[in-house]
């Protein structure tokens, strides 16, 4: 995999003859006692020094990606739009940036149903945000909570659920990450011996969590299991010819990970 180009909010790499762009959503700042040890028990003053802070909070950057495969685009997560902080919703003009238009985004797929996820398919406008949309793909276990976010009603008659091993395209492939939801789904994105695996928000906090990826998040609606999807995850992206793409990596969020001893290392590509 290889970057090709970037800008502040984009930034655009070769995998195989597949192009993804990462898109800056923007950011989200967190209390650090989002981040939890076992049995949900919050840090306090035994923080680990190596989790970065910012005025106190943990960042978490705010990621959505791209797939143009043979012309198809295909657009994992849609960021926040102006439905949660004012540090968020600049995927639109992320997608400027890199010189795409928005009309030609005719499939979009979110790998939870999180407000920084779904809630960027209404523009700040009020419009659709991707008006030639044809395809909007729901974790079939996140279709009824997808139906109750008011904000997305006009979706309702659209949007399509999504399964493991469904196939997006003859190189994308939806895979079960349950845990931080109950329908979480990354995607696998194949071509020419390379993979590389868009996993959502199987990490929050980078700083700790590859080294402790026995640490989960409050947010994780089943902590155990977030927990052992994320070390299978990992295993998963440790293996040759493989990378990451995160939702909340810092951006672009895009990189390679290795294994060493049962501990992992993220590198940014």
């Amino acid at each position: 995999m290889k970057k090709l180009d970037s800008g502040i909010n984009y930034a655009r790499y070769a995998l195989g003859e597949i192009t993804v762009i990462a898109l800056r959503d923007g950011y989200v700042d967190m209390p650090p006692s989002r981040l939890r040890q076992a049995g949900d028990r919050p840090f306090g003053s035994d923080l680990p020094a190596q989790v970065d802070l910012v005025a106190g909070m943990l960042r978490l950057s705010v990621n959505a990606f791209l797939i143009i495969d043979h012309g198809q685009h295909i657009l994992i997560d849609t960021g926040a739009a102006n439905a949660w902080e004012p540090t968020m919703g600049l995927l639109p003009r992320a997608l400027a940036e890199a010189g795409v238009a928005r009309d030609n985004i005719t499939t979009v797929a979110v790998t939870h149903t999180h407000a920084d996820h779904v809630h960027g398919l209404v523009a700040a406008d009020g419009t659709d945000a991707f008006p030639n949309l044809t395809r909007l793909l729901i974790p079939q276990e996140e279709i009824s909570m997808f139906d109750s976010i008011g904000r997305l009603a006009r979706f309702q008659q659209r949007r399509m659920p999504l399964g493991d091993g469904f196939k997006l395209s003859p190189c994308v492939t939806a895979i079960a990450a349950h845990g931080h939801e109950v329908g979480h789904t990354a995607f696998e994105v194949s071509s020419a011996g390379e993979t590389l695996l868009i996993w959502g928000d199987i990490v929050h906090v980078p700083s700790i969590q590859f080294e402790r990826p026995e640490l989960t998040w409050e947010y994780d609606t089943d902590q155990d299991q977030a927990c052992v999807t994320r070390h299978r995850m990992l295993r998963q992206a440790a293996k040759p010819n493989f990378f990451v793409a995160g939702s909340h990596l810092e951006f672009p969020g895009i990189g390679k990970i290795t294994e060493s001893d049962g501990a992992f290392r993220y590198t940014a590509l």
